[in-house]
């Protein structure tokens, strides 16, 4: 075949191919003006629709305390479950009067990994539910932990192991972190394992962690340049539809290895937040102030009493002893703080300076950042914790 009939033959690009090149070519100018401290990569900022953790709970029995379990005629729950174990166990105790105080009813938590398979152990926390002092010591008895559908997921036991311990004597205690609360490190065994084939999926959803439009748009431009292919469609500002390439042959889940590298620099809206308990402020980067005067200033009045002894001179007949009262009273109100002009479009470095130098505290940065807020002048949002 020639040269000319292989031009002839060859097709014309077409709108779909024209998309696909403007999309690399936008990425690829997007990856050259962004720093590469400032981007993340794709797998820190979304997470994989199917890839994800379930939380398991249970209820169970720790027992081998040294007196610091739960007082049964405080906890009946405790009782309960106490009879009811050795009832299975082939011990009756109805009408008995137990006085045990070396078990302790507890919650048992756990996460379930994704993809976790039938027979593989995970961490277990144990936290007391009764009136117990202390878990030291306590062996958890073989505890279900049930999953959002009631059905168990895993079976708990094992030592507890506490970070805190609590010690008292006749007249003073003294405890150190929380020793009501302890962790079995690979404490429970995976009974049950929760059904998802990834690799039978075709499409798949990418939940972003912090939703923003324009980073949604920024991943899946990210994702459509590197698999020349228009993969991914954004469909709000929390999500992005990601379509398997037939590049890829039916192998989702190397594409997922390949797209969470990627780096994307994600956008954010300019945001203060204030604790009003701690006095924290944290702003992000892109928060901006118009043209704004600020004054700060309060009005201090402080009163010092000094009395003195006033004596009568040695061998007065009439004399006599008096306190005389000398009071000196002073004002400040700071009269040095002047009126500082804050310019139009100053950045978060400058807007912090300009207050450091009027020499203002948290506490009062919060009420000016409100106060600039209510004056329409902080293109910013503030959230209050």
């Amino acid at each position: 075949m020639s040269l000319n009939q292989q031009k002839e033959a060859r097709p014309s690009p077409g709108l779909g191919i024209w998309a696909i090149a403007l999309a690399a070519l936008a990425c690829l100018i997007q990856a050259v003006f962004i720093p590469a401290e400032a981007a993340s990569r794709i797998k820190d900022l979304v997470d994989f629709e199917g890839i994800r953790e379930n939380q398991l709970v249970g209820y169970g029995l720790v027992v081998g305390l040294n007196g610091t379990g739960d007082s049964l005629r405080n906890a009946p729950f405790t009782r309960q479950s106490l009879e009811a174990m050795l009832e299975r166990l082939g011990v009756n105790t109805r009408d008995a009067n137990l006085r045990t105080a070396n078990v302790a009813a507890v919650m048992v938590t756990a996460n379930l990994p994704p993809f976790a398979t039938q027979g593989t152990r995970i961490d277990i926390t144990v936290s007391a539910l009764g009136d117990s002092d202390s878990l030291q010591g306590g062996t958890l008895l073989v505890t279900p932990l049930h999953g959002a559908d009631g059905e168990v997921y895993a079976v708990g036991q094992g030592a507890v192991a506490i970070a805190g311990f609590s010690a008292e004597g006749d007249a003073s205690s003294i405890t150190r972190g929380v020793p009501t609360v302890g962790r079995i490190s690979n404490g429970a065994i995976i009974e049950r394992e929760i059904k998802f084939d990834l690799q039978q999926q075709r499409s798949l959803r990418l939940a972003l962690r912090n939703p923003d439009l324009t980073t949604a748009k920024r991943v899946a431009v990210a994702i459509n340049a590197f698999t020349s292919f228009p993969a991914a469609r954004t469909l709000d500002p929390a999500t992005i539809r990601l379509e398997l390439p037939h590049a890829y042959k039916g192998d989702l889940v190397s594409l997922l290895m390949d797209i969470e590298q990627l780096r994307i620099e994600p956008d954010q809206t300019a945001k203060i937040v204030i604790d009003e308990q701690t006095g924290i402020i944290v702003m992000g980067r892109d928060v901006r102030v118009s043209t704004v005067a600020i004054a700060q200033g309060n009005l201090t009045v402080t009163i010092t009493e000094t009395p003195q002894v006033s004596q009568p001179e040695p061998f007065s007949e009439r004399g006599r002893t008096v306190v005389v009262p000398r009071t000196q009273v002073s004002a400040d109100d700071e009269s040095d703080h002047k009126l500082a002009v804050v310019g139009g479009g100053v950045t978060l470095h400058e807007l912090v300076n300009g207050l450091n130098a009027l020499g203002i505290g948290p506490r009062d940065m919060i009420s000016i950042l409100q106060a600039v807020k209510a004056a329409g002048a902080l293109q910013a949002e503030i959230e209050t914790m």
